[in-house]
């Protein structure tokens, strides 16, 4: 792979799961990737190495050993200790616009001014976010889905200041990494998080209205449309916290047919987020490991 298609140093900044799965794919294409995470950097190399052996175990990774592509990547405890010589940053951090505007503010002192900065935001305005860096023409979103290295999906939002050659090379990277992307223009939810959420909020409206129990609404979708996996299903798996986070932000910036079901609300005071606890719309039996803090 030429230079272009393949950013020789990326750093991530999150080690949950999301930022975990985008070290992951980009350790596993070839660059060297450098995790910042504050709360416990051990576990975000065995979120990575997790996800390594599980690729493994799928055939995923060919005849290269899981060890030889987590060799490849580090960790600091800060935005502040990153190296300067990086050709892309994805910030990662949680669906808090002042925590994602510290930290992109943080990482536009650092690396070189060559380097792209993108954020992985599911709703949150690029634009804004974009405005804590000098030069917000090297700013773009770069909206992975979870679980990072099966989703074939990543979503490249543009804002009307981000340069040409910036999203020409974003999508360079995309396709080394072998997925599909979609170029949107920076709007509230970009495209999937808007139809993702309108469709969960209706599952969701339907079930506390008690139009059918959440198997009947999920199959309804997954054999009626060939969606792959039935909208409350896919709630869980994002988070009912994430989802009410997301659908709050679209219903102040497009108004009331985003705004969040009683039952939502109900289930995140509770603490049924979905998969990560073990109990949403559907009980999971296997919880993640960093779903149980």
């Amino acid at each position: 792979m030429t230079e272009t298609q393949t950013p020789a140093r990326v750093a991530v900044v999150g080690g949950g799961r999301m930022g975990a799965g985008i070290a992951q794919v980009f350790a596993t294409l070839g660059s060297r990737v450098v995790i910042a995470e504050a709360a416990d950097q051990t576990a975000a190399v065995e979120r990575v190495a997790r996800g390594l052996r599980q690729a493994q175990a799928r055939g995923k990774l060919g005849e290269v050993e899981p060890a030889d592509i987590l060799a490849r990547v580090s960790t600091v405890a800060a935005p502040i200790e990153l190296p300067a010589d990086l050709d892309l940053v994805i910030e990662a951090v949680p669906e808090n616009p002042a925590l994602k505007i510290d930290v992109l503010a943080a990482v536009d002192k650092i690396v070189r001014p060559e380097a792209v900065i993108a954020s992985n935001t599911s709703s949150l305005s690029i634009s804004e976010l974009g405005a804590a860096l000098q030069d917000p023409s090297r700013f773009i979103g770069m909206h992975f889905f979870n679980p990072v290295p099966a989703s074939v999906l990543v979503e490249i939002v543009r804002t009307t200041a981000t340069a040409d050659s910036v999203v020409e090379r974003v999508r360079a990277w995309v396709a080394a990494l072998g997925k599909a992307e979609i170029l949107v223009n920076d709007s509230p939810g970009f495209a999937t998080s808007r139809l993702g959420v309108g469709l969960g909020l209706e599952a969701i409206r339907m079930l506390e209205e008690g139009v059918a129990d959440a198997e009947a609404i999920d199959r309804a979708m997954e054999l009626g449309y060939r969606h792959p996996m039935g909208p409350l299903r896919s709630t869980d798996l994002v988070g009912l916290d994430v989802r009410l986070a997301i659908a709050e932000h679209l219903a102040a910036t497009l108004g009331p047919r985003f705004e969040p079901p009683r039952l939502l609300r109900e289930k995140v005071e509770r603490g049924e987020l979905g998969r990560k606890t073990g109990q949403g719309f559907f009980t999971w039996d296997q919880v993640p490991a960093e779903g149980r803090s």
